[in-house]
């Protein structure tokens, strides 16, 4: 099996140094990158299996890297990384707000950073989910070919809406979702985001679900995720 290719994009030199030569320790292939052009560049021509990403970067910043690969279908299942020494709140909110699939800040320690990766990796590409397949979450059985929820053998009332919520963020569980992200899967890329109401249609699933509800975690300032 070949090794998964990681994309480095970085514009410190001894940084992408020390990050290259970490990774490849750790089983990897990497390829460095030092502008967010070419490394968008890159991952959309040549595709990765992860991309470990500096915020500070010349010209395109690393949060419109993050956005751009995203938005775009050859990349969107990509993870990304975030590698920066800005490690206040409101740069990791806006980070994961961009997409990024995790975060890690400068300076940071091979091994913490390999782990991370590896933990990111493993949680592997959001599954396409097709109308025959079933996703099971503990007791929670959701079935989108019929339209039915389940919840340890009983049968939920959802709303199309509700429904289409719950199965956006069962298909992918343990990863996080900003409301836009939430909004945009459910409704389209026209539909207006407002927190709120976003807020008010995750606490309408959580009740339909009873004593299953607490599945649906919130993640303080980022949005919103279903528990592995």
């Amino acid at each position: 099996m070949p090794k998964p290719v990681i994309l480095i994009v970085e514009d410190e030199e001894d940084i992408a140094e020390l990050l290259d030569y970490n990774l490849q320790r750790g089983g990897y292939r990497t390829v460095k990158t030092h502008t967010g052009e070419d490394g968008l560049d890159h991952a959309l021509d040549e595709g990765c299996d992860l991309v470990l990403l500096d915020l500070m970067l010349p010209g395109m910043g690393g949060l419109e890297v993050c956005r751009r690969l995203k938005e775009d279908k050859r990349a969107a299942e990509i993870p990304v990384m975030m590698l920066t020494a800005k490690g206040e709140e409101d740069d990791i909110i806006a980070g994961f707000a961009a997409g990024a699939d995790d975060y890690i800040t400068k300076p940071f320690r091979p091994k913490v950073l390999l782990a991370r990766v590896n933990a990111v990796l493993r949680r592997g590409p959001a599954r396409r989910v097709s109308e025959d397949d079933v996703l099971e979450i503990g007791e929670l059985l959701i079935h989108p070919g019929r339209h039915e929820v389940t919840a340890a053998g009983q049968g939920l009332d959802m709303t199309r809406t509700e429904f289409q919520i719950l199965h956006f963020l069962a298909s992918r569980p343990g990863w996080v979702f900003t409301r836009r992200q939430i909004v945009r899967a459910v409704h389209g890329e026209d539909y207006p985001v407002t927190g709120r109401s976003v807020d008010v249609q995750i606490a309408a699933v959580r009740r339909k679900l009873g004593p299953h509800g607490s599945m649906i975690q919130t993640v303080r300032g980022v949005g919103y995720k279903m528990g592995e």
